[in-house]
């Protein structure tokens, strides 16, 4: 084992690197995201999706005011994030973003979701950010302690909302609220 381990109880993110994500990276954001459909438990998406299907979702992000971010580790891309427009992207709700984070398989649990995480909140006054949603559904305890440890709260339940496989999942809307000041507070 090396210095960074996990198991040695040092910090495996030491060496990830956070960026704006590139066309070239589109491909291993299309597999992390298409790994987690078959769980159900993530996702809405009922089949995989492909890189072409996604050109138009890369194209609408703007990294000056809603990018999305990857995390690399030696070269590869192991997470992702995208903040994007809330409610269709109507003036109105400009200030506010919704947000999406997907760690590779083998890559969970080892502290890069939260790393994107508290990035994303850091960074989000600067892209005029005030208010960061989420949602998540009911049985995703993962996520939904990710984004609680992180000061979201739990804002709507909209149950039996999504249909998978006959199941029928809740969904649940988490929010936080940038006030000036708390942005770099992390944890």
């Amino acid at each position: 084992m090396q210095a960074g381990d996990t198991a040695l109880g040092g910090d495996r993110r030491a060496d990830v690197i956070m960026r704006d994500a590139t066309p070239e990276d589109l491909a291993s954001i299309v597999e992390i995201y298409n790994s987690i459909i078959p769980g159900r438990i993530v996702s809405a998406d009922t089949e995989p999706v492909s890189v072409e299907q996604r050109l138009p979702w890369f194209y609408e992000h703007d990294p000056a005011r809603r990018p999305i971010r990857v995390a690399e580790e030696d070269g590869e891309v192991v997470g992702w994030l995208s903040l994007g427009d809330f409610w269709d992207g109507r003036p109105a709700y400009d200030g506010t973003a919704e947000i999406g984070i997907y760690v590779k398989e083998d890559h969970r649990g080892g502290g890069i979701g939260g790393r994107m995480l508290e990035e994303a909140i850091r960074r989000a006054p600067d892209l005029g950010i005030k208010t960061l949603t989420a949602g998540a559904f009911a049985g995703n305890e993962l996520s939904l302690r990710l984004f609680e440890r992180f000061g979201f709260e739990r804002w709507a339940f909209f149950p039996r909302v999504a249909e998978l496989d006959g199941n029928e999942q809740d969904l649940v809307v988490l929010g936080l609220r940038l006030e000036a000041g708390t942005a770099g507070h992390s944890p």
